[in-house]
């Protein structure tokens, strides 16, 4: 009953290793339980970090690893989300009807946008759609940049959020299980929660009907036009449910920071660590997102400390000691996400996979 049950819930896409497995529960109680063990104002923003980018990461990937469709406009996405709930807040004031403005505007614009760029560059060879999408990015975080009174330029915006999700409103007096529930928590949960349903909503999209499709028009287009699927459709309905997943992605961490700015959002680095995050978890599986989100943000957020302690236990030794100041973090992550290119070329999922694909047919042989 319960295999059955987790079999629905996820779609009939389950982890298929035990490894795997593990480290997907681990990855759910240790964001389940972050406010209760760990009280730091650093656990917390990367358990809130990881739910927003396993969204964002996931909804990536619906493009290239099950569609085959490069896109360099997913931080845009991202970004018109962060960018429509802050500025609707900062005008509005710290209102719910602001949130639900700012979310039903940001979703509007990121459709419209979206269904644009796929109508003026799908029609034709796949290398011009990437470069529209890069185009029409760049233009955006110009334009973010021009309009400085309402986005705040490079400064950014910072906003109210309403009462419920400040840190300042505490609904019990007395703590739940050695917790003190405030503001802060109940947005914690409230991103989780999202980032949850987005999840398993990711997997139903990918595990239907229309998710095979999708596959066969990554794998052969032409053949799957000849057999009658209209391919421009199925491209422009995926392009546009990716880009809205993004959004309420930047929704979320914007409601979480109650900042917004260039650097954080609509950034090029953002959509390089979404690519980095995406090939190193595997592309074309949605649980590859929750593996490569882990590890970037754990290596973002502690090897610089990491890499602080061992510089100053190296300080007697000047090439070493230089090699590993913090703010080198990058080379070594980088060198990380080489060796991990190299052995496993189909992402961590899909090395897992294929392992525990071995052993059961090792297993049946035997047999």
């Amino acid at each position: 009953m319960l295999k059955a049950l987790a079999s629905h819930l996820f779609s009939d896409d389950l982890p298929r290793s035990r490894t795997l497995t593990l480290l997907l529960v681990g990855v759910l109680l240790y964001v389940a339980t972050v406010p209760f063990f760990f009280s730091g104002a650093r656990s917390l923003n990367v358990g809130v970090t990881i739910c927003v980018f396993l969204v964002l990461v996931g909804s990536f990937d619906l493009l290239l690893g099950y569609s085959g469709m490069v896109s360099f406009a997913h931080a845009m996405f991202y970004g018109i989300g962060a960018y429509g709930v802050g500025i609707a807040l900062h005008l509005m004031g710290p209102t719910w009807r602001a949130v639900l403005a700012g979310v039903a505007a940001a979703l509007a614009a990121s459709a419209l946008l979206s269904i644009v760029m796929a109508l003026v560059s799908l029609r034709v060879k796949a290398i011009f759609y990437t470069m529209t999408t890069l185009a029409v990015a760049s233009a955006f975080g110009a334009l973010v940049l021009r309009i400085n009174t309402l986005t705040g330029g490079d400064d950014g915006r910072n906003f109210r959020v309403p009462e419920l999700l400040s840190p300042g409103f505490e609904p019990f007096e007395n703590p739940i299980l050695g917790l003190s529930v405030n503001g802060k928590v109940l947005t914690y949960y409230l991103v989780m929660a999202c980032a949850i349903a987005l999840f398993l909503l990711m997997l139903r999209i990918v595990n239907s009907r229309f998710g095979r499709v999708l596959e066969a028009l990554r794998e052969n287009e032409f053949r799957a036009e000849a057999i009658g699927y209209r391919t421009l459709a199925y491209r422009l309905a995926i392009n546009t449910i990716s880009a809205l997943i993004a959004t309420v992605a930047g929704v979320l961490m914007a409601l979480w920071l109650r900042y917004v700015g260039p650097q954080t959002t609509v950034g090029f680095n953002v959509m390089l660590n979404i690519l980095l995050m995406a090939v190193i978890g595997g592309l074309g599986t949605v649980y590859g997102s929750v593996l490569g989100v882990v590890l970037f943000v754990v290596a973002e957020n502690y090897l610089q400390l990491l890499l602080k302690t061992l510089s100053a236990g190296l300080s007697g030794i000047p090439v070493l000691a230089h090699l590993v100041e913090p703010d080198r973090w990058l080379l070594w992550f980088g060198l990380v996400f080489v060796l991990a290119v190299y052995f496993f070329p189909t992402g961590i999922v899909g090395k897992l996979r294929d392992r525990a694909a071995r052993r059961v047919r090792g297993a049946r042989l035997q047999a």
